[in-house]
């Protein structure tokens, strides 16, 4: 289970979600697009994932 905040990439934002690595993929892609206008793909977030987890 992973967890990502958006106020840890930059933006004051309340925004979090955790769950499975798939899931917070998309709902954090989902978000910050929705929301902040930045396209992120994929990757992108999976390596916010590792940086986060594996440091």
């Amino acid at each position: 289970m992973v967890k990502l905040r958006c106020g840890d990439y930059g933006f004051e934002c309340d925004f979090e979600v955790d769950g499975g690595e798939d899931y917070v993929v998309e709902q954090f892609m989902q978000h910050s697009y929705g929301e902040h206008g930045i396209d992120y793909r994929k990757e992108v977030v999976r390596q916010f994932i590792l940086r986060k987890y594996h440091s």
